[in-house]
């Protein structure tokens, strides 16, 4: 069972599941923590083979999916008896908690999506294609912060920057090697947001200097129904480290309007 955190609050019955993106781990949500515990039950997780997600034995030599990475959260949902929650994720989490939705559809209360990944333009898909040529060698870091540096360029996304590359220092470099194999699998699963209308309502939040994925973001959201697109001034593609503040004043405006229109409709 993979690691996690869980605060309860007794004045809440509503769950919110925080999902870091690869590399990373739940100490990304450092500045999330305090103010949801406030308002919310919270769980944070460390994806598999991140943070204290120590690979079992038999996950040491196999790869893995993103399949596989969603059924460890929902496995950890169904041990703490959660039986639907609000999710958040960054980065590559919000492919994790798409996986989550198609393989486990209505336990979403809602979707937020800080970062997200929706698609792989031109750009994308060529520096995949030198971090799989050149992996084999040079150190796994050098190609870590080489992509961080190109997804956060600017000198005010410097924090957020350093600490992704701290994070994954923590991962290593046969669990790095996996999470590289699993781009093969990204195209399918992109496909999910690009033709497949989730569950539950979906709030992507993205910096205005996330200028890799904000563009393809913007695009789909006007062909989603059950969407909505919040841009976050002065922030790149970690937007809940770089604008914390506005961040979480969003996302709980959003979760708690989702949950008073559960609560109206199991009452008529």
């Amino acid at each position: 069972m993979i690691y996690h955190r869980k605060f309860l609050n007794p004045k809440s019955k509503t769950w919110v599941v925080f999902v870091h993106g690869a590399g990373g781990s739940n100490v990304v949500w450092f500045r999330q923590l305090k103010e949801f515990k406030k308002h919310f039950n919270v769980l944070l997780v460390d994806l598999r083979g991140h943070g204290r997600s120590k690979p079992s034995d038999s996950e040491k030599d196999s790869g893995y999916s993103f399949d596989e990475v969603a059924l460890d959260v929902i496995r950890i949902m169904d041990h703490l008896e959660i039986k639907k929650a609000h999710l958040v994720g960054i980065s590559l989490g919000c492919i994790v908690i798409r996986a989550i939705d198609k393989l486990a559809p209505g336990r979403a209360e809602s979707i937020i999506l800080g970062g997200a990944v929706i698609q792989f333009n031109k750009t994308i898909k060529v520096l995949i294609g030198m971090a799989k040529i050149l992996n084999s060698v040079l150190p796994y870091m050098w190609l870590y912060k080489l992509n961080a540096l190109i997804l956060m360029p600017y000198r005010k996304h410097r924090e957020s920057r350093n600490i992704f590359v701290q994070e994954a220092l923590k991962l290593g470099e046969k669990e790095f090697a996996k999470w590289m194999k699993m781009t093969r699998e990204i195209k399918a699963n992109l496909n999910e947001f690009l033709h497949r209308e989730p569950s539950a309502p979906v709030l992507y939040l993205m910096g205005d200097g996330d200028h890799m994925f904000l563009p393809m973001v913007a695009d789909l959201v006007k062909r989603q129904i059950n969407a909505q697109l919040e841009i976050i001034k002065n922030s790149g593609h970690c937007c809940n480290l770089d604008q914390a503040n506005l961040f979480n004043e969003i996302t709980i405006r959003f979760i708690k309007r989702n949950s008073e229109k559960r609560e109206v409709l199991q009452l008529n």
